[in-house]
């Protein structure tokens, strides 16, 4: 893990970002306190975003319709919340 000041992030900004790419954490800091820290983003596999998507449709497929209308729900709700 690397520390650089936010004056020396903004400066070198493009090689910052480089090594962040090559797998390096970078602390950033603001008058000697960190304040932000740089990590390289996580992809996921195209199995696991499809895994996903498919985890997604189930739940919502197995969710039970409303029977009543949403503007009932919400009247419902919002009368019920005054003194």
């Amino acid at each position: 893990m690397r520390t650089l000041t936010l004056a020396e992030t903004k400066s070198h900004l493009s090689a910052v970002v480089d090594q962040v790419i090559a797998g390096e954490e970078i602390v950033i800091t603001r008058r000697g306190q960190p304040v932000a820290r740089i990590i390289p983003e996580r992809t996921r596999p195209m199995a696991d975003a499809t895994a996903l998507a498919a985890e997604l449709s189930n739940f919502v497929l197995a969710q039970t319709p409303q029977t009543r209308a949403a503007a009932e729900v919400m009247r419902e709700a919002r009368d019920g919340a005054r003194y």
